[in-house]
């Protein structure tokens, strides 16, 4: 009698169990290469289709010929030979969507990399979906505060745009990107990060900053490491957009950072030349536009009638010897809605964040700025773009004009001003106040070190401030009164600095 209950279980599974044929269509491996799989016999696959190997191992329908098709692995191909059968499942490529995946950390199949346990998911997306249409978008009019003064202020990023970060290696640009997501600690964008071919190290410090600064809870990390499948590492981004989506199309709003979509353009013309698919420039396959193009489309601000939710992005892309004008950072420029271009020369400088004013650009630009951000901050890129001309004719001899001596001081607040450290995200109103302060020549006095001693010192007295209670919730609209006590509130912050002010 104790076995009953496990007799009865028993019983349930046979009466659930189908019965009769199952078709199942196989195919043959004819050739295997890095991470590909040259497959004869499977003449109903799809693209996107997953497959299984003999080995165990899980692959996907990476391209499709009229008598073989190559598919990509997911898992290691160790095991699996020239030879082996080769079966279609009928599913496509998907990944789990939902509140369980926020504040982990997962592959590109949504798998858990952290120690937390399963993912607790509600849906699933396809890697693969349909860009919004036209007519299910809306404008770009919302900002996404990144807490960096030079960005917020000069190349102002709206939700639903894509705003390119370019530049050579080690000059800042996951670093600006990872600011971003550590300033939406109190907004309700949700951010997703997704690290492509990057060292396991450097994805590290990305987690332990936002674990320490941000908001870890309401951010996705999409990990495929430079160790991983190259089949895993094509498919990140694709598997990270679906995720981002998913809180989108549920009428929230969420930010995306690729990083990065040069090391992703590497690992598809490294398909590519394996599936012998024709090279190009650079070697590149013919389709490497329309793959990233395809991609970002993805992100837009839906309407009103789709729920009102975006999807911001910001790709990171990354050049050499200053060639702002090679294939893939080209092609990413006219794919997106502008681009942060970061200089090696002002990195080297310890101009950081090292933007250069002069190559970068936003699309969108003051259509999504805050409009009192907007009304201080009109003449801060035309003058400091004066200055760094002026300083560059100064080597050759000092200006005895004190108008443009007087530039030369206002030049070096600015840059003072604009320099940021890591991870010290700046808040609206303060960098308001810092702007109007700037334009009413109260930092004029004060040496360019001290700038930085004064936002921190600023910060406090603007959040403590309760007479700008409501232009803190919607800073929209500067009034006389309100620019008035934010000066004052400058010249106090000033005043504990033991500087001057006027």
């Amino acid at each position: 009698m104790a076995d009953t209950p496990g007799i009865e279980a028993l019983y349930s599974r046979i009466a659930k169990a189908e019965l009769g044929p199952v078709a199942e269509e196989t195919g043959r491996i004819e050739e295997l290469a890095d991470g590909l799989a040259h497959i004869s016999g499977l003449p109903g696959a799809a693209l996107n289709e997953i497959v299984t190997f003999a080995s165990g191992a899980r692959g996907f329908v990476l391209n499709l010929d009229e008598e073989m098709l190559q598919a990509a692995f997911l898992d290691s191909m160790e095991g699996s030979e020239a030879g082996d059968l080769v079966t279609r499942t009928g599913q496509l490529l998907s990944v789990p969507v939902g509140e369980g995946l926020l504040g982990r950390v997962v592959d590109p199949l949504g798998r858990p990399l952290d120690d937390l346990g399963p993912i607790k998911a509600g849906a699933r997306y396809e890697t693969e979906r349909p860009a919004p249409e036209i007519i299910e978008r809306d404008f770009v009019t919302e900002p996404v505060q990144t807490g960096l003064l030079v960005v917020d202020a000069l190349f102002a990023v709206g939700r639903g745009q894509r705003e390119l970060i370019v530049g050579e290696r080690g000059t800042g640009k996951t670093a600006m990107a990872v600011d971003a997501i550590i300033n939406q600690k109190d907004s309700d964008i949700v951010c997703v990060y997704v690290a492509i071919g990057q060292r396991t190290t450097a994805v590290r410090r990305v987690i332990e900053a936002v674990r320490e600064k941000g908001a870890i809870a309401r951010t996705i990390f999409v990990v495929a490491p430079a160790s991983a499948e190259p089949g895993l590492r094509w498919l990140a981004p694709f598997a990270a957009t679906a995720m981002a989506e998913a809180v989108r199309d549920g009428g929230g709003h969420a930010l995306i950072v690729y990083d990065d979509l040069t090391k992703h353009a590497a690992v598809h013309r490294e398909l590519a030349l394996l599936s012998r698919q024709p090279p190009g420039r650079e070697a590149y396959p013919g389709d490497i536009f329309y793959l990233h193009a395809r991609l970002l489309e993805r992100s837009a601000k839906l309407s009103a009638a789709k729920g009102g939710g975006s999807l911001t992005a910001l790709p990171i892309a990354e050049i050499e010897a200053g060639n702002l004008s090679a294939y893939i950072p080209t092609n990413l420029i006219s794919i997106a809605d502008g681009q942060i271009v970061t200089s090696a020369a002002l990195f080297a400088a310890n101009q950081r964040p090292a933007v250069d004013i002069g190559l970068s650009v936003s699309r969108v630009g003051g259509k999504a700025q805050r409009g009192a951000l907007r009304a201080v901050a009109g003449r801060v890129r035309l003058e400091y773009a004066q200055y760094l001309e002026m300083k560059m004719f100064s080597r050759f001899g000092g200006f005895a004009d004190g108008a443009m001596k007087a530039r030369l001081v206002r030049g070096e607040r600015i840059g003072a001003l604009l320099a940021q450290p890591r991870f010290e995200p700046v808040d609206t109103v303060s960098q308001i106040a810092l702007l109007a302060g700037l334009a009413e020549g109260l930092l004029d006095p004060l040496a360019p070190e001290q700038i930085a001693e004064l936002r921190r010192t600023l910060a406090p007295l603007v959040a403590a401030d309760a007479k700008i209670g409501a232009f803190r919730t919607a800073p929209d609209d500067l009034s006389d009164d309100v620019r008035a006590h934010l000066l004052d509130t400058v010249r106090e912050a000033i005043s504990r600095l033991g500087g001057g002010g006027a």
